[in-house]
């Protein structure tokens, strides 16, 4: 496990703001240690202040208010090029007049490192990335894929001990961004680097990241490992930006420790686990994941069930997506393994469906 504590952070941001006109806050007060070695992938929707703590960490922007220390030592007033940060963009950023070899010895030549061992790491960093054969082309002359393994290659070229990466996959095709996410999740943890990454996909965060930030509105509304992130959302916008969500709108009647007995809309009476809501009366949105739901339960399996009318049937592969109409609402989403001899349902359908307590969240509304 990764020590996280405030003594031991390998980057801190304390107290930190971004305002760009004097009065509204794109950041606001945020804390947050990285610890050394650990890949923290930043995600949130666009305008969330994501980035905008990105390009504060390199050196492009400055802090409003509030301390970013790297190793302990504030870097607010450093230069970006003194910082002995490595930056990966999602648009490559290489000289297009330079070739592969020449864009990788430009960093190198900055900390005055002599030719031979110049050579040595761009070979090194090149192999890392699987672009040996490349040193002698240009840019123009690569695949989208060959430029980001390049920019990547530049990156770590100089070892350093901080890359940050700013949406890299975001102009790739999907096989090809699912390949390079574990590239560089193996590499990063191979060279025991500290990685920053920002991104607005969350499968991306989730099958990359040790822990991810999740920010909305200039503030970190959770942040846990990706597992924690998705099976227990602390509110009802982690719950519904991260992966596919059910929410049913109710009202807490009974309030205990371990659970909280929650009215519908519709008048149906569930059981859930109180997460963000305090006393009766409370309204709150319901949160349950589709794959937690189970269509036509053996009876006495499960603690709740619902009567439910089926509105899509659609079949995805591995899975098959069911919508659904339960409590009043006609988006309710039920996913299923394909597996054999599978019941293939049909519209119009009346079924039954269940789920645990322990599987159903009682967010703010």
């Amino acid at each position: 496990m990764l020590d996280t504590g405030s003594e031991q952070a390998f980057v801190a941001f304390e107290r930190v703001q971004k305002s760009y006109d004097g009065e509204t806050l794109v950041v606001k007060d945020l804390n947050l240690d990285i610890a050394k070695g650990e890949f923290l992938t930043m995600l949130g929707p666009s305008g969330s202040g994501k980035t905008t703590c990105l390009m504060m960490l390199a050196g492009f922007e400055t802090a409003t208010h509030g301390e970013i220390r790297l190793q302990g030592k504030e870097i607010n007033n450093i230069p970006p090029h003194k910082r002995g940060i490595g930056m990966v963009f999602q648009n490559y950023a290489l000289f297009p007049h330079m070739t592969v070899a020449e864009n990788l010895s430009f960093p190198l030549e900055v900390r005055k490192i002599g030719k031979s061992e110049r050579e040595t790491k761009i070979k090194r960093a090149l192999d890392m990335v699987q672009m040996g054969q490349f040193g002698g082309r240009r840019p123009a002359q690569l695949s989208g894929g060959q430029q980001q393994r390049i920019a990547l290659a530049r990156a770590l070229v100089f070892e350093p001990e901080l890359v940050l990466m700013d949406e890299p996959l975001g102009a790739l095709d999907k096989q090809l961004r699912e390949t390079l996410q574990f590239e560089i999740t193996r590499l990063a943890h191979d060279l025991g680097i500290t990685v920053v990454y920002v991104t607005h996909d969350q499968t991306e965060a989730l099958t990359m990241s040790d822990r991810v930030a999740v920010f909305d509105d200039g503030r970190i509304q959770q942040l846990a490992a990706p597992d924690a992130l998705y099976e227990e959302p602390q509110n009802s916008f982690v719950a519904q930006f991260i992966g596919e969500n059910n929410t049913l709108h109710g009202t807490v009647k009974q309030m205990g420790k371990e659970s909280c007995t929650v009215e519908l809309a519709s008048g149906e009476v569930i059981e859930a686990l109180p997460v963000n809501v305090s006393q009766v009366g409370d309204r709150t949105l319901v949160s349950i994941r589709p794959e937690r739901v189970e269509i036509d339960p053996a009876p006495g399996t499960m603690e709740h069930t619902l009567d439910a009318e089926v509105k899509e049937f659609i079949y995805m592969g591995d899975v098959f997506r069911t919508r659904l109409a339960v409590a009043g609402k006609d988006d309710f989403v039920v996913k299923t393994r394909n597996r054999a001899n599978q019941t293939r349902l049909r519209p119009g359908q009346k079924i039954r469906i269940g789920w645990m307590p322990q599987d159903c969240r009682a967010l703010d509304p």
